[in-house]
């Protein structure tokens, strides 16, 4: 795909509203962003190609929630596709830009290179995690994979366990401008119904694949007639002005929804980020034993670890971790005193 350079809407999300229709939504635009997450690995194209979905789905829906901390999306399939991962972490202040960071974990024996990236992930779940921080439980929403992609999924998921009608219009690709080094860019457009008095639920469950919830078991009346025609003018998106530098969000979203009488918000910039530490690796081998962390124990007398995320490597000296290392003891003496 041949796209064009990069514009100062790349990596960000657009919040806006169609007064008409009572209905919401974000455009996304990924660029260095993305490029940063794939970067780290040396993943076989159809790896990419649901990493890169996954990311620009991250976004989208992560800027939609009120987000304190962390929403997290997990794929995890019994195919050769075993996990995508990711993470959004919201911003810390004002003006902060939001965070992403993602990774996949397959089976390369098992990979056609050539197949659909979709089918490679086979039967299984996506998920759906939410961490508003200390003092505040964690939510997670499950889904099974279907739908053939992994908007399809997140549409699911937010009509099964949201109740709220989702849809999405995403793409993604390797830019091939000559200007620059080859590169990923991706962009999308999520729309979300707004929550109303009298929603509801059969109790036989929904009309879609399998039992699960469409928009038409949720909404009936002005409300799905208002839905359905903004769906409408949504399919009508053409690849490249998703993605592409010639048209803008806000000229995209007059473009499609002029008679919806959109509104636009702040948009919200994102970056590559990863929140991997030392101590968070100290934190997580706290539950083992000396005895368990000897095994771990390299000939050069370190442990180490590397961050599936960003490809930060840890070397660690084996006698501060595990319950009984130095660092535990000296935060337990401070705790006694």
């Amino acid at each position: 795909m041949t796209i064009g350079p990069q514009i100062a809407w790349d990596d960000t999300v657009l919040p806006f509203q169609l007064d008409r229709s009572d209905i919401r939504g974000r455009v996304a635009r990924l660029d260095g962003v993305l490029d940063q997450v794939l970067k780290q690995h040396a993943y076989p194209a159809p790896i990419e190609a649901l990493v890169a979905e996954a990311a620009l789905l991250t976004a989208l829906m992560g800027q939609a929630i009120k987000l304190r901390w962390k929403l997290s999306i997990q794929i995890r399939g019994k195919g050769p596709a075993r996990l995508i991962a990711t993470d959004y972490y919201g911003p810390t202040e004002d003006g902060a830009p939001a965070r992403i960071r993602a990774y996949a974990s397959f089976d390369e024996e098992r990979l056609d290179p050539s197949a659909d990236p979709f089918s490679l992930i086979g039967e299984g779940y996506f998920a759906v995690m939410l961490d508003q921080g200390e003092g505040m439980l964690p939510y997670q929403g499950f889904t099974p994979i279907a739908g053939g992609s992994l908007s399809a999924c997140a549409e699911t998921y937010f009509a099964q366990s949201e109740q709220l009608p989702t849809r999405f219009a995403v793409t993604f690709g390797k830019s091939l401008e000559p200007s620059r080094t080859e590169h990923w860019r991706a962009g999308g457009v999520m729309l979300q119904h707004m929550p109303q008095v009298g929603m509801g639920v059969a109790a036989e469950g929904g009309s879609g694949e399998g039992g699960l919830l469409t928009h038409s078991d949720i909404l009936s009346g002005d409300p799905a007639e208002n839905w359905n025609r903004a769906s409408i003018l949504l399919d009508t998106v053409e690849e490249l002005e998703l993605i592409g530098p010639s048209v803008t969000p806000t000229d995209l979203l007059v473009r499609l929804f002029h008679e919806e009488e959109p509104r636009v918000f702040d948009a919200q910039p994102v970056r590559f980020g990863c929140s991997c530490s030392a101590d968070k690796v100290r934190q997580t081998m706290s539950i083992y034993s000396q005895k368990d962390i000897a095994k771990m124990t390299t000939d050069e007398g370190i442990v180490t670890a590397d961050c599936q995320f960003c490809g930060a490597h840890y070397e660690l000296d084996p006698k501060s971790l595990g319950f009984e290392g130095t660092d535990a003891l000296a935060a337990a003496a401070k705790h006694d005193a």
